[in-house]
């Protein structure tokens, strides 16, 4: 079997490029960006001002000057007006050009206006350049300012319009299908016999894949019939750019996903993982090199494999920037006796100096998905120890 760390290893060093698409800037939200994107111009594109008041030459201040000659206003969106004279301003808005000739600001708090000049208080306190932000402080034209990899949030859409772009190039996102298998399965809005379950891992799949942006998803409901299963898979493989399965991974008789991967001709890359829950997991590539992820049935290991390796695969391949491992604290001491690494659900709590306390929720099985309900994620507890105690520091795996 393979340990943890090596099939996550293994299925990202097989991971590729989905490729690129063009989006509206409207339609680029959490899309991940594949281009850099450079500074349209200097930025601010002029000298801005950044308080109401009175734009001033510092040295008439020096000298001793304190009631101004106002020439003008010169409002935000409007070309800079002049001032010629010593003794002059020009009454001043918030976000307009600096006037020429000026290089201060005084605050409109500091001064007492007449209807053509401006007295400036006695108490003022005044320095060069104040409240002015200067052309090209923030970022000069032609620089870089979002790199290929960028999850394109709200301060990236800002980016992006304040630079001129109303297109953007991104990661393509992949055509996942999702795919249950078993004949106990009905949907969730059918009739359910005392020996049927409501299928829930496609649609926790297809939710997982649709919060973290990774994916458009198809979802199918295959029953355990080995023939029809082959064809299905078959057509889906060719119609997608990943399969996602969930259960029929297992060594029961009715498991025939291992045999009909196989039979298609899909690479296997590994078989089952020394971890609990989600020991069967299946991956593989198939013959176009498309991924394929066969998970456990039971819904807490579709859901921990899902989060443990597909969707750190899916963010690679789409380009994203790796995510920085999160660690938190265990606010309770856990025992484990299975030699195998441990994803324990958590919920997440904070102290007052702000260290992240993980207080375990075991589920009763790997069954129990209702246990989920209200968890932040899971924690990775280690291989070969049985026994971690309270305020061991390990890695959180958020859903």
């Amino acid at each position: 079997m393979t340990e943890v760390a090596d099939a996550e290893r293994m299925i990202l060093e097989r991971m590729t490029p989905f490729g690129s698409r063009m989006l509206s800037l409207a339609d680029a939200v959490d899309a991940v960006l594949d281009e850099t994107i450079c500074a349209e111009r200097d930025q601010p594109a002029f000298d801005r001002v950044t308080m109401d008041g009175i734009a001033i030459t510092y040295r008439d201040w020096h000298i001793g000057t304190r009631t101004f000659e106002v020439i003008g206003t010169q409002g935000a969106g409007a070309p800079a007006l002049k001032i010629s004279d010593a003794g002059q301003c020009v009454e001043i808005m918030t976000g307009a050009v600096l006037p020429r000739n000026t290089d201060t600001v005084i605050p409109v708090e500091r001064i007492t206006r007449t209807p053509d000049h401006a007295q400036v208080d006695d108490s003022a306190e005044v320095s060069q350049g104040q409240f002015v932000h200067p052309r090209g402080s923030d970022s000069k034209a032609g620089s870089p300012l979002l790199h290929p990899g960028t999850r394109l949030g709200p301060p990236e859409i800002a980016v992006l319009a304040g630079t001129g772009c109303a297109q953007v190039r991104a990661a393509a996102l992949p055509l996942i299908a999702v795919i249950s298998t078993g004949d106990e399965l009905v949907d969730v809005d059918g009739p359910i016999a005392a020996y049927e379950i409501r299928s829930s891992n496609d649609r926790a799949i297809e939710a997982s894949l649709t919060r973290h942006c990774v994916a458009r998803v198809t979802r199918t409901r295959l029953r355990d019939e080995r023939d029809k299963m082959l064809e299905a898979i078959r057509e889906l493989h060719d119609q997608s750019d990943v399969l996602i399965l969930s259960g029929g991974v297992s060594m029961g008789q009715y498991d025939f996903v291992p045999s009909v991967l196989e039979e298609l001709n899909v690479d296997l890359v590994f078989h089952r993982i020394e971890q609990r829950p989600g020991r069967p997991m299946w991956f593989g590539l198939s013959r176009d090199a498309k991924p394929i992820f066969a998970l456990p049935g039971n819904p807490v290991s579709t859901m921990v494999c899902l989060r443990r390796y597909v969707l750190p695969a899916l963010q690679q391949a789409l380009g994203l920037q790796p995510a920085t491992i999160e660690r938190v604290t265990l606010a309770a001491g856990v025992e484990f006796a299975a030699d195998l690494t441990y994803f324990l659900p958590v919920v997440i709590t904070w102290t007052d100096t702000g260290i992240g306390m993980a207080e375990p929720r075991p589920t009763n099985t790997s069954g129990d998905f209702v246990a989920l309900a209200g968890t932040d994620g899971f924690v990775q507890l280690s291989r070969g120890r049985d026994i971690y105690p309270k305020g061991t520091a390990v890695r959180l795996f958020r859903w």
